[in-house]
């Protein structure tokens, strides 16, 4: 598999000529506090937002522009408040989400005892063929972690969903994780299957070679 690298304005132009493009909706959810926005905002901007916390109102969203094997590919990626009172203004954005992306924080035991719920309303609002990644974030808070690995990938492996790690403040994994996604949905639209498990299949072997590479730095190295 060729590995996804960073659209620069050379790349733009020669692709937008070749009319090689598409978009992909891709869905951040989890209680509220978990770290979608920050891990969003280290994606797109490659900065991490310290400070106080400010919760998301509603739906807000972001643009990236990436390239996958010599494709064009834009994210559309939808922040979402986890707060209880904004769920059914999240509910009608599941409908025409490619792809979800479901944070719980490592150092809450809260926030993960509910992602039961929140892939129960997957289930309910979102399409069959949805990809889902299972992603506990804030790993860097060692000292403070009660969630562990092995329990996470016990929930994941539950419910058949990719499962990583990251954390929005040293940028492990983050970039990754939302390549891995692109690169997935482009088989799943290439695949004359519609079921979905192209795409997972993709995202799990993905993940699985990732594990098995050494970090430096941004975890994004795949090939």
């Amino acid at each position: 598999m060729t590995r996804p690298i960073s659209l620069t304005t050379k790349d733009q132009q020669n692709l937008s000529s070749s009319n090689q493009q598409c978009t992909f909706k891709i869905m951040l959810l989890g209680d509220s506090g978990v770290g979608k926005t920050c891990l969003l905002v280290r994606f797109k901007d490659d900065t991490f937002l310290s400070g106080s916390f400010i919760a998301t109102v509603g739906i807000d969203f972001r643009n990236k522009n990436i390239v996958i094997n010599d494709k064009y590919v834009k994210l559309q990626i939808y922040d979402t408040a986890g707060q209880e009172r904004f769920r059914s203004v999240t509910h009608s954005y599941y409908r025409d989400a490619n792809a979800l992306l479901l944070l719980y924080d490592v150092s809450s035991i809260l926030s993960f005892n509910h992602v039961r719920d929140w892939l129960g309303e997957i289930k309910e609002y979102a399409q069959t063929n949805v990809i889902i990644m299972l992603i506990a974030n804030k790993v860097d808070k060692t000292t403070e972690r009660v969630v562990t690995r092995e329990m996470g990938e016990k929930l994941a492996a539950e419910y058949e969903v990719s499962y990583i790690e990251t954390s929005a403040k040293t940028g492990l994994n983050v970039e990754f994780s939302f390549k891995a996604v692109g690169q997935a949905l482009l088989e799943q639209m290439n695949s004359t299957t519609t079921n979905g498990q192209t795409a997972s299949k993709t995202l799990n072997e993905l993940v699985q070679l990732n594990d098995r590479t050494p970090k430096h730095g941004f975890c994004c190295s795949y090939s």
